[in-house]
């Protein structure tokens, strides 16, 4: 059993074949996957999948490219869907000074609110972070996150940085990067990080793993992360998937049907 811990099946690359793609994940051995909506249109969407499909979830909350687009009247509808049986996280939230759109105070305002959104509700945050690590840092443990945890998705920093984030109660999301012929630090990471605080996930449609790099990524894709990350650590890949699923139920309080 496989658990995809950040997808976008939501995406309009999957407009022709959003079924399809779906099937073929399960058909990879991907039993549960956690999609993940970022603004007004991508929340809703997600919702409509995590209501169509009963293996798929979904996580509510505001990207920080977006930021500058997030009222109080988004923040507020943000909590009312957290009552949503399929809703099991808040975000993705955080900071991204790779792009320019959304001033970095009005990010770190937006991110700060939705941590402590998170800490009222009791619910763990997925956070996205480019190129903006000592800030991330600094507003997690400002906020007290470490009251809820969470899951530094896509996590491309160095062990300085994941050990201070594994410090406050988060786990590690490894993606298709972990995969890159020339990606030495993933792979590190990947090794490092204790098992009971890794997961695995695509970003699909984004950041295919290896031999798809450059492609369209899919939810399926998640077992060629699974089995590199079981080649580094020198386990079996049904022992690396089953304590991945273990720890991504566990994060988000989803009972294990089996």
């Amino acid at each position: 059993m496989l658990f995809d811990s950040h997808a976008h099946l939501n995406d309009e690359q999957y407009a022709e074949d959003r079924e399809e793609v779906i099937q073929r994940a399960q058909e990879q051995g991907v039993t549960r996957i956690l999609n993940v909506g970022f603004n007004r249109k991508t929340i809703e969407e997600t919702l409509e999948l995590a209501e169509t499909h009963d293996f798929i979830y979904a996580a509510v909350g505001w990207h920080p490219v977006d930021a500058i687009h997030c009222t109080v009247e988004d923040l507020d509808w943000i909590e009312s869907l957290t009552d949503h049986p399929k809703v099991v996280a808040l975000g993705e939230m955080g900071l991204d000074y790779h792009w320019d759109q959304s001033p970095k105070g009005v990010q770190e305002s937006v991110f700060r609110q939705q941590i402590r959104l998170a800490r009222e509700l009791d619910m763990p945050i997925i956070i996205h972070n480019r190129e903006a690590d000592d800030d991330v840092v600094r507003i997690l443990r400002e906020e007290k996150a470490e009251e809820v945890g969470g899951v530094m998705h896509c996590f491309s920093g160095s062990w300085e940085i994941a050990s201070q984030c594994l410090d406050m109660n988060f786990h590690i999301g490894l993606g298709g990067p972990v995969t890159f012929k020339n990606a030495k630090l993933p792979k590190e990471i990947a090794v490092q990080v204790p098992l009971d605080r890794l997961l695995v996930e695509t970003d699909a449609p984004y950041l295919a793993p290896h031999p798809h790099r450059g492609k369209r990524n899919e939810s399926g894709h998640v077992r060629l992360v699974a089995e590199k990350i079981a080649e580094l650590r020198q386990m079996s890949l049904e022992e690396l998937a089953r304590q991945t699923f273990a720890n991504a139920n566990r994060l988000f309080r989803i009972e294990d049907a089996g």
